[in-house]
């Protein structure tokens, strides 16, 4: 073998990309009923993007961006998160000037230089959401109320929302001071790169991952404690609009999140069975974000999912999402007059939007009908000499094995009404949205 893919990244292969489309045709779909509109930004971008919107002193900056310079000498990354890219465009490209808010939504890859873990892969796809435009926390709510949706027609169960508020920089100067003064008299206890941070960042020592860590953390100071009336108001209304979407959620008075422009609302859904990994979606509220890029104050809320993450809790859970077919039709022949005709009929059934697909390996009449199983086709069209004789074709179903002779000339109009019925009941099926779970909040 000459190669091996890198380290850290995946193949996904036809059946995962099965699965894959059904997630994004799905993400596809909420988006639309909430108002959200797609966009797609470059693969890379200058580096200084994400050193002055993530924080210098993060640890996607510090250790986990893919970082190189172009033949000009310009600092470029691979895109290592998906807020900052969608900001820049917001501000760049003038989405400003278009009704507000602006609500956009992308499935993008992200790359980030991390250890290879389940879940956590150095190239994983992330489903993200920004809205720019207003502070008002009903948004913050409908964002989280999209992610709940989307995870619940997926089938998925059991999660827990966890929200929390770090305040905006009118009311975090004090709680700062408070908070470093704290940690300066645990730093003997702390890991290398808390005590780093413990000066130039100390909100980012309460998101340290470090178990060791963890036990003197505990007693810190805590940001909710601390709001201004207008960080409270904010937060206590966001409450209220969980409440009304009867949305489960608990208070997580030590969740802040791991990234410098997030303000106000920070949220986590964790799904049960995963472990350390067992976040599937985090988010909240950046209002000083596209000031930082040079834009006029302007507020915006958003979260990431993360695709491969999202798998992992759907297979946790027994979630088999439908198969869909690659092949509505096989068109199986006997002898060489036989073959040129079915070569024809697949021609007129792909031009009428049916997938259709025939043997190329001049397997016998069985072997063409074990093939035509595995490909998950539903129907195959037998033409032999009897059929080219009498200008028909047999028609099998193959899931009831029931079959009947058709006219070869109305075989696409046939074929088009079933495929039509299957297809309006495939989305019917997976328009039905899983219950959601009623319960109190605290």
């Amino acid at each position: 073998m000459l190669t091996t893919r890198p380290r850290g990244t995946l193949d996904y292969l036809p059946e995962d990309m099965d699965r894959w489309h059904q997630i994004e045709g799905l993400a596809h779909k909420v988006c639309r009923l909430y108002g959200y509109q797609q966009v797609k930004t470059p693969v890379f971008e200058h580096t200084e993007l994400f050193e002055r919107t993530v924080g210098g002193a993060t640890d996607i900056v510090e250790k986990e961006m893919y970082t190189f310079q172009d033949r000009g000498g310009r600092g470029l990354s691979l895109r290592a998160e998906g807020t900052a890219p969608a900001a820049r465009a917001y501000l760049e490209d003038k989405l400003y000037a278009q009704p507000q808010p602006t609500k956009l939504y992308y499935v993008e890859p992200i790359f980030r230089y991390e250890r290879p873990q389940a879940g956590r892969m150095r190239q994983h796809y992330q489903f993200g959401i920004e809205a720019l435009g207003s502070q008002n926390p009903a948004l913050d709510a409908e964002i989280i109320a999209l992610a709940m949706d989307f995870f619940g027609r997926l089938g998925l169960t059991g999660l827990d929302v966890q929200i929390n508020s770090i305040g905006c920089p009118k009311c975090r100067a004090a709680y700062r001071e408070k908070l470093v003064t704290y940690l300066r008299g645990v730093a003997e206890s702390l890991c290398d790169d808390c005590r780093a941070r413990l000066e130039r960042n100390p909100l980012r020592v309460l998101d340290c991952k470090n178990e060791s860590c963890r036990p003197h953390l505990e007693a810190a100071p805590v940001a909710s404690e601390h709001l201004c009336p207008e960080c409270r108001t904010h937060f206590e209304a966001l409450q209220a609009y969980l409440a009304g979407y009867g949305i489960p959620f608990k208070i997580n008075r030590r969740l802040v999140r791991g990234l410098d422009y997030y303000t106000k609302t920070v949220f986590e859904i964790i799904a049960p069975g995963l472990g350390a990994q067992s976040t599937v979606c985090g988010g909240g509220r950046y209002d000083g974000l596209i000031e930082v890029l040079g834009g006029d104050p302007t507020p915006g809320v958003g979260f990431g999912l993360g695709i491969e993450r999202l798998t992992l809790a759907l297979e946790a859970q027994g979630i088999k999402l439908p198969r869909t077919s690659a092949t509505d039709v096989f068109v199986a022949s006997l002898g060489e007059a036989a073959a040129a005709r079915a070569l024809r009929l697949v021609h007129d059934l792909r031009a009428a939007d049916i997938a259709a697909d025939l043997d190329y390996l001049g397997r016998s009449l069985k072997a063409q009908f074990k093939y035509a199983d595995k490909t998950g086709a539903k129907w195959v069209a037998i033409i032999g000499d009897e059929e080219l004789a009498a200008d028909e074709v047999t028609l099998r179903r193959l899931d009831t094995g029931e079959q009947e002779r058709v006219p070869a000339a109305g075989l696409v109009a046939r074929l088009s009404e079933e495929v039509r019925r299957a297809a309006a009941g495939q989305a019917a099926r997976a328009g039905e949205q899983a219950p959601r779970a009623k319960g109190e909040h605290s």
